[in-house]
């Protein structure tokens, strides 16, 4: 046997080795022509997002008299390694700016594509030119000079990857033609099943990889990873996201397939009022961000009844659709008993699990009454789903941390159903989440998500390490999967946003209305300088912190005292709760202390402005945006944050293009938002300096910061954020028919066997 396998390995690998090294002779001059063009393509890809990006502040200053300004932002663009040099011209092609490194002999028309620079000969340059326009009239143009070192040094990189691979190939064909020559039919087919059901190789306790194919291996790994990037980037630059965008890709990827949508809030509330029922909104978080995607998708959302006309407007089958005025969607909902609502909601949820997630400094409560709660509602959850589920397969949405058993709960009665469940919490480290008694069986809840995201990489990392340190599972942090029990979940960071309404009017207009309507309705001076913050009542906010951050300010700048006001709204939240009471006593104290300190002195009949005007009370999402556009900075001060829309809904509501933003360096946001002013809310010196830097900030720097801020929220809004989570989705039930298909077939030719 041993020397019939040798004369077999020779005679089969000779004839190889000589074909595959002609095959490289020829594939090699071919690689290297195809990278150049690919190298040189990207460049001007890479050009026209420069020219993107410059174009809109560029086009709000005066060739004349900002060409210092203008020169500045050249200077930052060149910042990408690749980016030599860069040059502003006019519509006659007259130059106006450029950086130290542009050559000036070039000009503003050069009539070639390829220069060099005379101060490094080795240095081989590419030229590209693109227009800038301003209200569809051209206003001038950007030549960009492009550093083309890198091509050379790719394509050297790439001509000995291939030939190792080429190397590689012939070994690894030579040892499977061998060992599969051995093989029977009947065990091949056992193989192939087995790797199907995550057997094998994908047990990483039964199985490790042959070391002579982990380098092949590894290097597939990291270009699954390199795609998968160039993929995200290329859907964040390319497409237009949008609420068609949505309908689109329910459509087109994942073929009109049923969207379910499960949290614990609902997008509406029917109330009982004096004047009848009434219809309100909920001031969450989630729901701001969910609801317009359902109203783009369709489908329905499963939720807790908690309003006191609910069950009036339900049909039999407790429905309803919403939103009452242009029906869009399915809206059912679940009754709680006050036992449930207790244990379930305010116990095991928001005295567990919040302060855990949060690391707030505020101690997390587990008990067991509260535990079986949690367990019997979001299995009440997940029958909801299955009994709303029309199909076998559907798309289902799991929100926040009320749901942390759900996924696995749907997987077990629809097992091909794609679930996608969004933590809209921190995630805390090993050590924190250890505290709870229930880890592995929340872990294990979770575990049964096809795809689970985050706000950030870092709440990511930190699940990843938490399901390692546990939980027996196979983790692949490389590509950010967790595969337990044979099935694979996928971690991603998905950053959550808004929906981008765009203009209201006259920016001018607007914003002067409702800085009329609040300063009238809080009895404001006019030239009082006015800083808002909008939150749930909650310890994690930050809101005492940002109280002594103007404390601080005033006592450091007592010229401010009567000309400065924090209007601070706080939305009443879980008021049941003793930490809840306690918490809103600390602040109202805190209030009353600071007012009282910097009482400015009045006048009868004068108006006078307090240091911190408190609002404990709802308010709708029209009377916030108003305060969003009266306002002169919003701050956001919170301890420990998923995200936080109120950054974003501030930029948004600011089409005026002033204010300020100040923003802690713990909320998600921090990541995105950097031209806001970044502080850290713990350091009270630092809150108080950001407050008096807002308070003196010139209009052309809080200018040029907001077109900045509202750029990215425009373009990453919260179409984006659904999309991306659709879009992976999608490849998922791919990739789930793929092997279901294949799985059939192997049964099939065993069977014949």
């Amino acid at each position: 046997m041993k020397t019939s396998t040798m004369r077999l390995s020779f005679r089969f690998v000779i004839p190889l080795v000589i074909a595959l090294g002609v095959l490289a002779l020829v594939v090699v001059p071919l690689v290297d022509r195809l990278m150049a063009g690919w190298a040189y393509r990207d460049l001007d890809t890479r050009a026209a997002f420069v020219a993107n990006t410059l174009e809109e502040p560029i086009a709000g200053l005066s060739f004349e008299d900002d060409r210092a300004r203008i020169t500045t932002l050249l200077e930052r663009a060149i910042r990408d390694e690749r980016l030599y040099g860069i040059a502003l011209c006019d519509i006659n092609n007259q130059p106006v700016a450029q950086t130290a490194t542009y050559i000036r002999e070039l000009g503003c028309s050069p009539r070639i594509s390829r220069a060099e620079d005379k101060r490094d000969a080795k240095r081989d340059l590419y030229i590209s030119a693109r227009e800038l326009h301003s209200a569809g009239r051209p206003i001038g143009r950007l030549v960009m000079l492009h550093d083309t070192s890198f091509v050379g040094r790719r394509s050297d990189e790439t001509r000995w990857y291939i030939v190792g691979l080429f190397v590689v190939l012939g070994v690894l064909i030579a040892l499977i033609t061998v060992f599969v020559a051995h093989l029977s039919w009947r065990g091949w087919l056992s193989g192939v099943r087995a790797m199907l059901r995550g057997e094998g190789v994908l047990r990483p306790f039964q199985q490790q990889v042959n070391p002579e194919v982990e380098p092949l291996v590894a290097d597939l790994r990291k270009l699954v990873r390199e795609l998968d990037r160039d993929r995200r980037f290329r859907e964040d630059t390319t497409i237009r996201w949008e609420p068609e965008t949505l309908r689109l890709i329910l459509r087109e990827q994942l073929f009109g397939d049923e969207v379910i949508v499960v949290s614990n809030r609902e997008p509406y509330i029917h109330e009982h009022t004096s004047n009848g029922v009434i219809v309100k909104r909920p001031a969450s978080g989630l729901v701001t961000a969910v609801e317009p995607v359902m109203r783009a998708c369709s489908g329905t959302w499963i939720a807790h009844g908690s309003g006191s006309a609910d069950r009036e407007v339900c049909d039999r089958t407790d429905h309803v659709q919403v939103p009452p005025d242009d029906p869009r969607y399915t809206l059912r909902r679940i009754w709680l008993t006050p036992e449930e609502e207790r244990g379930y909601y305010y116990g095991f949820a928001n005295e567990g699990l919040w302060p855990l997630c949060h690391i707030a400094h505020v101690r997390p409560v587990f008990r067991n009454e509260d535990w079986e709660q949690y367990v019997r509602v979001n299995q009440r959850f997940a029958d909801a789903v299955v009994a709303e589920a029309r199909t076998p397969d559907p798309v289902v949405l799991v929100q926040d941390y009320h749901f942390a058993l759900l996924p696995k709960m749907i997987r077990e009665q629809l097992p091909r159903a794609t679930i996608i469940t969004f933590w809209h919490i921190p995630w805390p480290n090993p050590e924190s989440f250890g505290i709870c008694p229930w880890r592995n069986e929340l872990l294990e809840g979770m575990l049964g998500s096809s795809i689970l995201g985050f706000h950030t990489t870092y709440h990511c990392k930190n699940f990843l390490e938490t399901v390692d340190r546990f939980m027996e599972t196979r983790v692949i942090h490389e590509e950010s999967t967790v595969t337990y029990r044979g099935f694979r979940t996928r971690v991603c960071d998905y950053p959550i946003s808004i929906h981008w309404n765009g203009p209201k009017g006259d920016p001018v207009q607007t914003h002067a209305i409702a800085r009329a309507s609040v300063r009238e309705r809080l009895e404001l001076p006019s030239e009082v300088t006015i800083a808002l913050g909008v939150d749930r009542l909650d310890y994690t906010k930050g809101i005492v912190e940002r109280f002594n951050g103007v404390e601080r300010m005033l006592e450091k700048h007592p010229d401010l005292i009567g000309k400065f006001t924090l209007v601070q709204i706080a939305a009443p939240s879980r008021s049941s709760l003793e930490e809840y009471q306690a918490f809103e006593k600390r602040v109202r104290d805190h209030v009353d202390r600071i007012n009282a300190r910097f009482a400015p002195k009045t006048t009868v009949g004068a108006a006078v402005a307090s240091p911190i005007t408190l609002l404990i009370e709802q308010h709708t999402s029209e009377q916030v945006d108003e305060y969003y556009r009266a306002c002169d900075m919003c701050v956001v001060t919170s301890l420990h944050d998923g995200m936080n829309l109120v950054s974003k809904e501030f930029v948004a509501a600011r089409d005026d293009e002033k204010g300020v933003l100040i923003l802690s360096r713990f909320a998600g946001a921090a990541g995105e938002l950097s031209e806001a002013l970044i502080v850290n809310p713990y350091h009270i010196e630092q809150v108080a300096d950001a407050l008096y830097q807002a308070v003196t900030m010139s209009v052309e720097e809080q200018r040029v910061r907001m077109r900045s801020l509202r750029t990215l929220v425009k373009d990453f809004n919260i179409y984006r954020w659904a999309g991306r989570m659709l879009l992976d989705a999608s490849r998922e039930r791919l990739s789930m028919r793929i092997r279901d298909r294949i799985g059939r077939y192997a049964e099939t030719e065993e069977t014949v066997t």
